[in-house]
């Protein structure tokens, strides 16, 4: 998993609330478990003017020229500003992949359903939560100012414009915020541990044997 410290990034508005995981990554592009491949089906039915299916060649669709991710001035756009309960709907890990695969690193968002904010750290994507009235502020930001950015400092846990006009805080658990720091998923926090578990699996073995040959060793 990437590590998360510092991003600098273009913003993209996405000024809808209750985004369900569906409109994040439609059900048929959820085939695959590679986690990589989803970023040109992200917001598909929103993104194109006709239903994507697996397979097909993203790039003869024709594009829907009022949704924000088309327009010129938000492309390669890193931080997505959104309204409250983002990912809300079904549980599938397939919408966090599907935003960090099209490059976001960020969300900000008054509120997330519960199981794709948990699913956002263990996938490299940083989920902030500010207030309503702090989110309205960055969205008349980002319409008053073509190219506007924002710095995420994670360490510090705030929000800044790169003028410094504007700063916001956010809170994060600290365990969370350690694992995006250091780049652990889940399968990282385990594997921090690979040499006592090698220890205890020889010692193990040593001791009770007969496992090796129900095992197959």
């Amino acid at each position: 998993m990437d590590q998360f410290t510092v991003v600098r990034g273009l913003v993209a508005p996405l000024d809808r609330a209750n985004v369900d995981t569906d409109a994040i990554i439609p059900k048929q592009f959820l085939k695959s478990i590679k986690r990589t491949g989803f970023g040109p089906n992200l917001f598909d039915e929103w993104r194109y003017l006709d239903r994507g299916e697996p397979g097909m060649d993203n790039s003869i669709r024709p594009l829907n020229p009022d949704f924000a991710l088309n327009q010129p001035r938000f492309k390669g756009a890193s931080v997505l500003l959104a309204r409250k309960n983002f990912g809300c709907g079904s549980s599938r890990e397939h919408a966090p992949w599907a935003l960090a695969d099209y490059g976001f690193r960020a969300v900000i968002a008054p509120s997330y359903a519960d199981i794709f904010f948990n699913n956002c750290f263990k996938n490299g994507l940083l989920p902030v939560r500010l207030s309503e009235s702090e989110v309205d502020r960055l969205f008349h930001e980002v319409a008053a100012f073509p190219g506007f950015e924002l710095i995420v400092d994670l360490p510090r846990q705030v929000v800044t414009t790169t003028s410094g006009s504007v700063s916001f805080g956010f809170e994060v658990d600290p365990f969370r915020k350690d694992c995006l720091i250091n780049g652990w998923d889940d399968i990282g926090l385990v594997l921090r541990h690979a040499d006592r578990i090698r220890e205890y699996e020889a010692r193990r073995m040593h001791e009770q044997p007969w496992l090796g040959k129900s095992l197959g060793a």
